[in-house]
């Protein structure tokens, strides 16, 4: 598959602290969505969540996953979503990644729930629509 580039304002957007919503796919085949805090490293987005929360078990199982978010000043051209594939679901780095959205989105550290292990999942897109796209 061609490499699928996040445009600019997509990139922009992904690094304000706006949440997100990710839907991925259930065992039955229906959708589950949920409000995430999202990143991007400029080529795939990046979001952070705990080892056996439902989206990291329907992503293990199923790497189709989508991304929508909007710029709640300007929820139709600043808006953005994404089909992709979930490549890779790492615990490598990701307690400084939580770490760096918490500052972004809570102005503070994360705060740790014993025994929880953070993955960062690594989304690579494959669609690319919205109002963002067009400016």
């Amino acid at each position: 598959m061609a490499d699928i580039k996040l445009p600019p304002k997509a990139v922009e957007l992904l690094h304000k602290p706006f949440l997100a919503h990710v839907a991925t796919v259930m065992r039955d085949g229906t959708p589950q969505v949920t409000p995430v805090w999202v990143d991007t490293d400029g080529e795939h987005i990046l979001i952070n969540t705990a080892e056996g929360r439902l989206k990291t078990r329907n992503l293990r199982r199923n790497p189709n996953v989508a991304v929508s978010i909007a710029d709640p000043q300007n929820s139709l051209r600043g808006a953005l979503q994404v089909r992709g594939k979930a490549i890779e679901i790492t615990a490598e780095g990701a307690n400084e990644h939580i770490n760096k959205l918490s500052l972004k989105y809570n102005g503070r550290p994360y705060n740790y729930r014993s025994g929880e292990v953070r993955v960062i999942v690594k989304i690579r897109p494959e669609r690319i629509s919205g109002g963002i796209t067009r400016e």
